[in-house]
């Protein structure tokens, strides 16, 4: 029950719904962030996973250092080094560009495990079938590796997806406009910090919500595929396209 005084107030929740634009607002620089930087982050991952996995020690070399600083430091320090650090080496960046920046390096070292790792999780007789059917290594993984790899990604990216929606938070430390801003520059006006952040709760929820549930399901989906599978009968499929894709690929 809410007293009349209390921080979740009726006369609070109705200041809330009659600003409840602003709300919006902030949601809305939160999904245009997020897509953003998981663009970038994606592309950082794949970019890396496939280093990672490749045959020549500098590329994995390279690689596991991007991975092992971004995943080994905090977010919120990187944000603070790009805000506050590059104008000394004279670069100026715009907020949006810095979250953009910061949120998408971040998560690219978690994609690029996720990506290694589906990388890994295809059978190594496969890779070695195609190959000794005369394909190149670009041929190999855009053919053989990828597709088979790509359903063993896409529940861990889609949680990733989620990870990013929430740490995206951070740029509200920078004057960032999304969600968090929004709730705490409305609240620091009138002191309604309780209905501002079950506001910015709830906003969140229903971003993160859809994926959580999606990823649950493409796990579910994965599970059932590779419980069905027959190596034996992926080996030899796997043979089958390489041979076929050697042909159209030439």
């Amino acid at each position: 029950m809410m007293r009349a005084n209390g921080p979740f107030a009726l006369f609070k929740w109705e200041a809330l719904l009659g600003d409840f634009p602003f709300f919006l607002e902030g949601l809305l620089y939160t999904f245009v962030i997020s897509l953003s930087a998981l663009l970038l982050a994606l592309a950082l991952g794949i970019v890396f996973g496939l280093l990672s996995s490749a045959a020549f020690p500098p590329a994995r070399a390279a690689a596991r250092v991007y991975v092992e600083f971004f995943q080994n430091t905090p977010l919120l320090i990187q944000v603070f080094f790009l805000y506050n650090g590059l104008p000394f080496l004279g670069l100026v960046l715009d907020v949006t560009t810095i979250g953009i920046l910061g949120v998408g390096l971040y998560h690219g070292a978690y994609i690029t495990e996720v990506v290694r790792a589906g990388i890994g999780s295809v059978g190594r007789g496969q890779r070695e079938a195609a190959l000794s059917q005369g394909l190149a290594y670009s041929q190999m993984m855009g053919y053989i590796v990828l597709p088979q790899a790509v359903r063993v990604m896409l529940p861990p990216l889609t949680m990733q997806a989620v990870n990013l929606i929430k740490n995206t938070s951070v740029v509200a430390i920078i004057a960032g406009s999304d969600i968090m801003f929004a709730a705490n520059s409305w609240s620091s006006g009138n002191l309604y910090y309780g209905p501002a952040y079950v506001a910015a709760g709830v906003l969140y929820f229903c971003l993160c919500f859809p994926l959580a549930k999606l990823a649950s399901y493409l796990e579910r989906r994965a599970k059932q595929a590779f419980g069905q599978a027959d190596p034996g009968q992926a080996d030899a499929a796997a043979t089958r396209a390489a041979a076929k894709g050697a042909v159209t690929g030439g």
